[in-house]
């Protein structure tokens, strides 16, 4: 009996190994719960509204955020960060090193990368330079960035994803990962060694304001893309803690992060002044709404509504307050907000 008891919890494990499908080939199940689930980031897509979040989950509205559908995605990956720089075409990425393409305005996905290519990716590029100038010492250090990335395996999220049009993006991540593409997606080339980023901070976020683009990462990392060096430099950072964003327009831009800490821009990050918000909570999301406005969102649901150019900023009372960690605002004007308890829409002022 003892034997025969082994035996057949030595096949139940092995039954067990064998149906197990790794996230980056299992495919989003359909849940009627999805749009109460956990999302991380929204965006407008046209007239259309679109969500991710974990477990491969991306939702998308045409009614201005009143119903969701979900959409048809290869993954399962949790899923950080959304954009859309046209109707049509948008793309998603997350955990895994996942990065997905929409045509279709959202409702279906494709995968064009994940974690098992990137390391093999990195090395190559990074070997290719070192060979091409075995002088330069600095390629050996990428090249060994690469190789761990390979031996470590597909783990690396990417946080987030910005688009200049189709044809055009960046995905950033954890450890200083920065990809870009210039045929949308289809390929996708390293970017480590043009960031001034010697610790391989994480990149949290990257955003432009108008013709500028900027990125932001942990320990008050902030780099802008200075086009005649070709490269992410360095900007002076009014704060050495985390920041989760950056929003702006034209003259103004705005980081946001931990402990309520927020900073007003209007000479493109060369100096900042500190706003105070009030709150000690972190800041984790902010839009612009239809008139300019900026609205900044807390960890724990405050929403904050900008004055003057967003150089202060008041408290908007809100009933039954929940974490917010993406914002949008919708084709008829309203707030748009997602965070661990789903979605809901919300009026402005």
């Amino acid at each position: 009996m003892l034997a025969l008891g082994i035996a057949l919890g030595s096949l139940q494990g092995m039954a067990q190994a064998a149906t197990f499908v790794d996230v980056l080939d299992l495919p989003a199940r359909s849940s009627e719960l999805a749009s109460r689930s956990p999302l991380r980031d929204v965006a407008r897509a046209g007239d259309r509204l679109v969500a991710v979040g974990l477990r491969g989950h991306i939702l998308y509205s045409e009614d201005a955020g009143k119903s969701w559908q979900q959409a048809s995605v290869p993954v399962s990956s949790d899923l950080n960060a959304v954009h859309f720089p046209a109707a049509k075409q948008g793309w998603a990425v997350g955990n895994d090193g996942v990065v997905l393409h929409s045509r279709d305005g959202g409702a279906s996905w494709e995968k064009q990368l994940d974690g098992r290519q990137i390391g093999e990716l990195v090395l190559a590029h990074y070997q290719a330079l070192a060979s091409a100038e075995p002088d330069n010492e600095q390629w050996a250090q990428f090249v060994a960035e690469g190789q761990r990335l390979v031996d470590e395996g597909a783990d690396k999220p990417f946080l987030d994803v910005w688009f200049v049009d189709a044809q055009r993006g960046y995905a950033v991540g954890v450890f200083n990962l920065i990809l870009r593409t210039l045929d949308g997606g289809r390929t996708w080339s390293p970017m480590q060694d043009r960031t001034d980023n010697p610790q391989s901070l994480h990149l949290n976020t990257i955003a432009a304001v108008g013709n500028e683009l900027y990125v932001a990462g942990e320990q008050g990392l902030l780099l802008k893309w200075d086009a005649v060096e070709q490269r992410f430099a360095a900007l002076p950072s009014p704060y050495q803690g985390t920041w989760f964003g950056l929003i702006g327009k034209p003259g103004e831009l705005l980081a946001y992060g931990l402990r309520g800490h927020v900073f007003r821009s209007t000479d493109g990050g060369q100096s900042w002044s500190q706003v105070d918000t009030g709150l000690p909570v972190s800041i984790t999301a902010a839009t612009l709404d239809e008139a300019g406005r900026f609205w900044l969102f807390s960890q724990a649901g405050h929403n904050l509504l900008g004055q003057d150019g967003g150089s202060r900023f008041k408290v908007v009372p809100r009933e039954n307050l929940a974490p917010v960690t993406g914002a949008a605002t919708d084709s008829a004007g309203s707030l748009v907000l997602v965070g661990e308890r789903g979605v809901r829409a919300l009026p402005v002022e």
